[in-house]
């Protein structure tokens, strides 16, 4: 059986361990050669039935320490990996499951939710969510995740106050159930635009979202965007803010092609951090246009602030709660980009505009990571192929 050669400029400090087991180089015996390396996921021998995920000797077009071609690796096409993976793992019958670890959805978005666990290579959890005839929510966990890595996938739309409440509940159920952690990734984070007193009496909504949630018995949050990066202080438990950045820019590279000459615009002041960092990002220029509102989500007066003469003006906000479906099909947008934080399937058959940037591999990759206790710093600049 030939291994692929150890990697001579790896660091010696820098031990590679199983994604799905402890082992290491150093641990029960196993080599440093009986490692496997697929896009920065190492498996050992065991894990993947002795049987290495290339059976040729390393050539030198190859990269040391893996299976991807180094031309792959430095390829554009991504889809073409993907495609070369799936190939070699097909033959070993498919990923190797990861081990103490369950998925489950909530029900304001079961599509991104299964898009997440086809990715990690795991089932949905089994659960139940009802209502009884005075519209109390019932939730019934229907296996046992008792010493098991819970993650509950639950985003704040639709009926947000009973999908909250749901999400509240499921934590509850795990964590009785004596469930090792519990982990609410929440995609889109509900009042999150309610997170600091900007008048008198009134309510700071996030600051109570994230109480409810530690009281409930979360062990740590994983969210997106965060509409107020000053949320995360709200908890006194971990919590993982990942970027949608990444594949928006991935997205403007791919379909636009005179990129190289937008202007990156911030509908408000609030957003020029944002901008900034794509505008950067892009190398390319930046402007924003400064509101005057009268009162919540009225406008009385716009002035735009820089130059967007004869080039291509890309506008980036965190949400979009106002543009209804006839407002956008009669605006001047040539089209309208949005996550699957929320579900846009429906939204999608009636405009031809709206188009959808899948972040489901970002989310399943901290997950991932979370659970074997790797950094998701990655995550902040990279989308994982």
């Amino acid at each position: 059986m030939d291994f692929p050669p150890r990697n001579p400029n790896a660091s010696q400090t820098e031990i590679p361990r199983c994604v799905n087991c402890p082992r290491t180089e150093q641990c029960n015996g196993i080599a440093a050669e009986t490692l496997y390396e697929v896009v920065s996921r190492h498996y050992c021998n065991r894990c993947t039935g002795g049987k290495p995920y290339r059976k040729q000797p390393a050539r030198e077009t190859e990269v040391a320490t893996g299976t991807i071609p180094e031309r792959m690796r430095k390829s554009l096409c991504k889809q073409k990996v993907r495609e070369f993976l799936s190939r070699k793992f097909a033959k070993d019958g498919g990923l190797p499951k990861m081990p103490n670890i369950k998925i489950f959805s909530g029900s304001s978005h079961r599509d991104l939710s299964q898009k997440i666990a086809d990715r990690l290579g795991l089932e949905l959890g089994k659960v139940v969510t009802k209502k009884f005839s005075n519209q109390e929510t019932c939730v019934e966990i229907g296996e046992s995740v008792r010493g098991e890595d819970v993650y509950i996938v639950q985003s704040g739309c639709g009926e947000i106050n009973d999908n909250l409440m749901e999400l509240l509940i499921m934590i509850n159920a795990c964590k009785i159930a004596s469930a090792s952690r519990v982990t609410a990734v929440m995609p889109c984070f509900p009042y999150a635009r309610q997170d600091k007193k900007d008048k008198s009496r009134a309510p700071i909504s996030a600051k109570l979202v994230a109480n409810m949630l530690s009281v409930a018995g979360a062990d740590h949050i994983i969210t997106m965007d965060l509409h107020a990066s000053q949320i995360q202080g709200f908890f006194d438990i971990p919590v993982d803010n990942l970027y949608a950045e990444p594949a928006v820019l991935e997205w403007i590279r791919e379909n636009i092609s005179e990129w190289r000459n937008c202007t990156i615009v911030s509908p408000d002041a609030g957003g020029a951090k944002r901008v900034t960092s794509i505008a950067d990002r892009l190398n390319v220029d930046f402007a924003l246009i400064h509101k005057e509102r009268k009162k919540a989500n009225e406008v009385d007066r716009m002035v735009l602030v820089g130059d967007v003469k004869d080039r291509v003006a890309i506008l980036v906000d965190d949400m979009a709660d106002t543009c209804a479906i006839s407002r956008i099909n009669n605006a001047c947008f040539e089209a309208v980009v949005v996550t699957n934080t929320i579900p846009q399937e429906d939204k999608m058959k009636h405009c031809a505009k709206i188009q959808v940037v899948d972040i489901s591999m970002i989310l399943a990759e901290a997950i991932r990571r979370t659970h074997n206790g790797e950094s998701v710093s990655y995550l902040f600049s990279h989308v994982p192929l």
